[in-house]
């Protein structure tokens, strides 16, 4: 198995597509080839908060066996490459973490792409990750 690594590359390095099977680090974080992704315009619970290894369990099975395409945006985050990321089937994975309820629209980065799949009360379920987007809870190490 190869050791992600720990920083993106230079820009003039970074792939634009990245295909094939992920390990799941968290519900918004995984490792396509070596590259840390985060995906694009949501916010899933840490791993060490409520809900945290509920949403990296449901990034888990929806990813199993699958081969993910990663369309690798300019910015990084905290290091990592951000990515909208798809199934074979289409579906992006992104929306399909926050129509379950285990992650939420960060509009700041989505443009609001992901809100109305929200839930019903589920900013109050994943309060952390609500009060992160507003600035009222310091982010957790991204060193990770």
């Amino acid at each position: 198995m190869h050791r992600p690594v720990d920083h993106a590359p230079p820009a003039t390095a970074r792939p634009r597509v990245l295909k094939g099977k992920c390990h799941v680090i968290d519900g918004d974080t995984i490792v396509i080839d070596r590259y840390r992704i985060r995906i694009a315009g949501i916010d899933a619970p840490e791993l060490d908060h409520p809900w945290g290894e509920k949403s990296k369990r449901a990034m888990v099975a929806l990813c199993k066996g699958q081969i993910v395409t990663a369309h690798v945006a300019v910015e990084l985050s905290h290091g990592r490459l951000v990515a909208s990321c798809f199934l074979p089937d289409g579906r992006d994975l992104a929306a399909e973490l926050v129509r379950v309820g285990l992650a939420i629209d960060w509009p700041k980065y989505s443009g609001g792409r992901y809100l109305h799949l929200e839930p019903d009360g589920i900013r109050r379920k994943l309060w952390r990750a609500d009060a992160r987007q507003r600035g009222r809870m310091p982010p957790k190490d991204f060193g990770r």
